[in-house]
């Protein structure tokens, strides 16, 4: 309990400190992207290299007329198009529904039942020993409706090849408006041939996609409960 509020006054403060300014950008140098970008040696150009060699249109580097500008190493940025329109409807429904019924009683046995009749309380007899009656029922219904609609387009760096020829890709973006920041995030794996020739690849092409789409600044504080809200719908039981 002492940590606990020990904590909460660092949160409050770091919250304060941000009070009358807009929410401040991510730092580039720590993100992969930077080192991969930072990492990539420049093309070397040979001394060797003819003169009919540099001016013909015909060569197969990515920087002649009809070369392939496709992203492949890691350095390269892509084009991640992000265009989800998805919706679901499901609807379930179940009923069950079960009745039994059972009796058993000796009302002639060799005169014993009535003999024992004459020893029971009134009311009580030996014709019906035993009835049992049971009957169980069951409803159950569900439904889920859902509409997701996101059209984004983010630029991606390669961050690593991997040895069977995937590329590892990581991407982020971030747009301020007032004081309201919006954030981008996109990591995942692709393969070189899933590339457009426009250096695009589309977000169902990614293999372990984590997209991210949010914000940070006063509306989004406003949309979240307070510390002390969350503590407490953590904390009761009820």
């Amino acid at each position: 309990m002492r940590h606990l509020l020990l904590i909460l006054p660092l949160a409050a403060c770091s919250d304060l400190a941000a009070v009358g300014r807009a929410p401040e950008f991510s730092p580039l140098d720590p993100q992969l992207e930077h080192h991969a970008l930072y990492n990539v040696p420049l093309p070397e150009v040979t001394e060797r290299a003819r003169a009919v060699d540099t001016a013909s249109l015909w060569t197969a580097s990515q920087r002649s007329l009809f070369g392939d500008r496709r992203a492949s190493q890691p350095g390269d940025i892509l084009t991640v198009v992000i265009e989800i329109n998805d919706s679901a409807q499901i609807s379930n429904s179940s009923q069950r529904g079960r009745t039994g019924s059972q009796s058993m009683g000796v009302p002639q046995f060799l005169g014993i039942p009535q003999a024992i009749d004459a020893q029971l309380p009134a009311g009580a007899s030996m014709a019906n020993a035993v009835s049992v009656d049971s009957a169980t029922s069951f409803q159950g219904q569900g439904s889920v409706s859902r509409n997701e609609q996101l059209t984004l387009r983010v630029a991606t760096t390669i961050i690593e090849r991997l040895p069977n020829g995937v590329l590892r890709i990581e991407g982020s973006q971030e747009v301020r408006v007032n004081n309201e920041l919006r954030e981008l995030i996109v990591t995942g794996y692709i393969r070189p041939e899933d590339i457009s020739r426009r250096n695009e690849i589309a977000y169902d092409r990614i293999a372990g996609a984590r997209i991210s789409y949010g914000g940070r600044g006063q509306i989004s504080q406003m949309q979240q409960p307070s510390y002390g809200q969350q503590i407490a719908d953590i904390i009761l039981p009820f």
